[in-house]
């Protein structure tokens, strides 16, 4: 609670509080935690919550959660629109039990659209539309509004007589409002606001976004989104190419905590989302330190790490996010910064040299002639036939050593890992390498 908030409640108990909330610009979804917070403080004052309110909209989801928590709000709620409430303000105005409007004011216009500064904006399909007329519709039946009206907000092709036509959404100005009883009161301004409320005497406190929101809506835009995982993925592979733990892997740590900070605080990553990512986290660590190669395992473990992700930038139920599309923009995101990172990942590789953990799957140095290793082709014993068997000394990823009748041979396996102390067979040779795979004999019932 603000330091105001407390100065406040500490005075005339007798004396109303108003708590107000800017509802203004694009409505994002770091509102929905700043209102839902702030109703829970007016519900320990027993308050009054006034959204003070001046926007062209913002995101569907953020205004369905912002919707659910005014709804079933356990204080009085009260929209004051100055002078404008559309698309989405229009669905959080509805939600008040009052409404109040300034003079020139307007409420509407609430067709969802996609597209962005690329594309140009347009109405979204059938399944959106569908969802937003039941959501103004199901919201005006709550507060004892028309239905028909609000529906018609969304849908150009409601007709209500005497109110819209058919082809155009509808918009109401002042007037309208108050004639269609959307909205219940006309004032100029908060103070002429509260006197009709029999709240004059009422002490307003302004809310403010706490440092936790502050962050979250920073870190919840898709563009930081994006750059927080592609920063966080590449310094923890980053991590990968030196030995230890450095600089590299504990600012990767710290981008993807703000990512899940961030959507935890927006309400959108709960405690599923964020144990499936640490799980799928786990799992790939399982595949790169204990268990050989990398194959079901790891792949179970990178799916189940993006499919946290995915699941933490989706506000609403899966298949209405599913319908809606934000599955698809989530996708977007993490694919932009799957992208990223493949693209830094590449320039790791040739840039840097493979140490640390690395070193399991890359050769670090050469085996020269100066340092006693040699190839068959120079072997004075020449090649030994197709089926000889022989015993692993090392593993085989798929190169390394095997004791074939007493003498150690470098060899390579035809298929994947071969573990140390398997036996094997010769079924080829290449360049003076003996291609070697699993053999179920022992090896002192074969030729070694």
């Amino acid at each position: 609670m603000c330091a105001a908030a407390s100065a406040a409640t500490r005075g005339d108990e007798n004396q109303t509080v108003i708590y107000r909330i800017p509802i203004d610009g694009v409505i994002d979804l770091g509102l929905a935690p700043f209102v839902s917070r702030v109703v829970v403080e007016a519900e320990r004052d027993d308050a009054v919550v006034l959204l003070d309110i001046n926007t062209f909209g913002g995101r569907v989801d953020a205004a369905v959660l912002i919707r659910d928590t005014l709804v079933d709000a356990p204080v009085k709620t009260v929209a004051f629109i100055h002078p404008r409430a559309i698309s989405a303000g229009a669905l959080i105005s509805l939600a008040c039990e009052t409404i109040a409007i300034t003079p020139g004011g307007t409420i509407g216009a609430a067709t969802p659209i996609t597209g962005g500064a690329a594309e140009e904006p347009e109405a979204a399909d059938e399944k959106m539309m569908s969802y937003m007329r039941t959501e103004m519709r199901a919201t005006a039946e709550r507060r004892g509004r028309n239905p028909d009206i609000a529906e018609a907000m969304v849908d150009p092709d409601k007709v209500v007589d005497g109110i819209s036509e058919k082809g155009k959404v509808l918009t109401l100005t002042t007037e309208e409002a108050i004639k269609t009883k959307i909205a219940d009161h006309v004032v100029d301004d908060v103070d002429a606001l509260l006197e009709t409320l029999g709240l004059g005497e009422a002490r307003v406190i302004d809310a403010r976004l706490n440092w936790a929101e502050t962050i979250a809506r920073a870190v919840s835009n898709p563009m930081v989104t994006s750059l927080l995982l592609s920063l966080g993925m590449l310094g923890v592979m980053l991590e990968l190419y030196q030995p230890g733990w450095g600089l590299p892997g504990t600012l990767g740590v710290i981008c993807l905590g703000l990512f899940f900070f961030g959507h935890n605080v927006v309400q959108l990553a709960g405690f599923e989302e964020i144990l499936l990512f640490v799980l799928g986290l786990g799992l790939i660590a399982l595949e790169l330190l204990v268990i050989p190669g990398f194959g079901f395992v790891g792949i179970l473990g990178g799916v189940l790490a993006l499919a946290g992700i995915v699941m933490s930038m989706i506000g609403l139920d899966f298949q209405v996010s599913w319908e809606l599309g934000f599955v698809h923009d989530a996708v977007s995101v993490v694919s932009l910064a799957i992208l990223i990172t493949a693209a830094g990942g590449v320039l790791i590789v040739k840039l840097l040299p493979g140490t640390g953990l690395t070193k399991r799957f890359v050769l670090g140095h050469s085996l020269g002639t100066e340092a006693g290793f040699h190839s068959h082709e120079t072997d004075s014993e020449g090649t030994l036939p197709v089926g000889t068997l022989g015993e692993v000394l090392s593993d085989l990823r798929p190169a390394g050593i095997a004791r074939f009748e007493g003498r150690r041979r470098d060899v390579v396996s035809e298929g994947g890992y071969i573990d140390v102390g398997s036996t094997v067979a010769i079924t080829a040779w290449r360049g003076g390498t003996a291609v070697v795979k699993k053999a179920h004999r022992a090896v002192d019932e074969g030729k070694a």
